[in-house]
């Protein structure tokens, strides 16, 4: 009992650590209750039913086990995130096919059909800039990370990451660069 709550007492990333040196899940079943009600609000959001949001939540921890022992995370709160946007995106396209019975609580007008349709395209180029910054360096990745993600200052990316202020610079400046490249690059290819 000592020794679980202390564990307990772990950050995330101390956690994520230890399930990656020993593959226990255990790690992950403290590790994982941290974001259910955040998980669990976003997938309310989209689906707009509880019973469907709390087992979308269980679906995203059940696709996020195999997942985590094939790579190697460093974010585990917007990774999870990722997982349960895409999920419930994925179940709304699915339900598009499905016929509906139309209410009053369910009738879209002309105005609100257009807002889903922004929702949509945002949540694209959110998903796409997220792809985007998987494909910088390390070093990139984490300074923008920190400092547009995070809403870190030069100075606290700096300490955290032990780069110099000058290399934090120079890391947003060519990441952002970078970024504009391989974005461009995706919509070339659309």
């Amino acid at each position: 009992m000592i020794q679980k709550h202390r564990h307990e007492n772990l950050t995330n990333q101390e956690l994520l650590d230890r399930y990656y040196l020993d593959g226990d899940l255990e790690w992950l079943g403290i590790l994982f209750p941290r974001f259910t009600m955040l998980l669990y609000g976003l997938c309310f959001k989209y689906l707009r039913n509880e019973e469907e949001a709390k087992d979308a939540v269980q679906q995203v921890y059940l696709k996020a086990i195999p997942e985590l022992a094939k790579y190697k995370v460093t974010y585990i709160k917007s990774w999870l995130y990722m997982i349960a946007k895409n999920y419930c995106l994925m179940q709304l396209r699915g339900s598009a096919n499905r016929p509906v019975e139309l209410t009053a609580a369910y009738a879209v007008n002309g105005d609100e059909e257009e807002e889903k349709k922004l929702a949509i395209e945002k949540e694209n180029d959110l998903e796409a800039l997220e792809n985007a910054i998987s494909g910088l360096n390390r070093e990139q990745q984490l300074c923008i990370t920190l400092f547009y993600l995070k809403k870190k200052s030069y100075h606290q990316v700096s300490e955290e990451t032990g780069f110099s202020l000058m290399q934090v610079k120079s890391h947003i400046q060519n990441g952002k660069r970078n970024l504009k490249l391989i974005l461009s690059r995706g919509q070339n290819e659309r």
